[in-house]
């Protein structure tokens, strides 16, 4: 993905922390013991597949604004490209960061597209529709 000035990681790491990461026997929530302080990868030349090829939607979306940088926001925006679900991934010291306006009008204007929109954090997810109402997943 070619990058978009303004657009560097600087010290958000919450994809570290948020995403569970089984090759590093790391869990969802736990922050990668390879998480530099201020940011960055330890192992960044010798990474996991799986963080060379993530990708960070806010990173690569010039309408994403600064604000929305998931370390501000609490939550990672992210495709699912296996259920094709658009979803929210929370820090889960933010579990409801998915509820605060900013990210949630977003959400909302996603589920107005067409998209299935999922709200994360931990076990718990919530379905959000583009009525703006919201619920448990099952």
């Amino acid at each position: 993905m070619p990058e978009i000035p303004g657009k560097a990681c600087g010290e958000c790491s919450l994809c570290c922390k948020a995403l569970e990461i089984t090759e590093l026997v790391k869990p969802a929530g736990d922050l990668c013991r390879h998480c530099a302080d201020g940011g960055g990868c330890g192992i960044y030349a010798a990474r996991p597949g799986v963080c060379r090829e993530y990708e960070c939607l806010w990173k690569g979306d010039r309408a994403l604004t600064a604000q929305m940088r998931p370390d501000r926001t609490g939550a990672i925006l992210m495709e699912d490209p296996e259920s094709d679900e658009y979803r929210a991934v929370c820090d889960p010291s933010k579990p409801l960061a998915w509820r605060t306006p900013l990210v949630f009008k977003h959400l909302v204007a996603k589920a107005r597209s067409g998209r299935l929109v999922v709200a994360k954090a931990g076990l718990r997810s919530w379905r959000i529709y583009a009525s703006g109402e919201w619920g448990p997943c099952v």
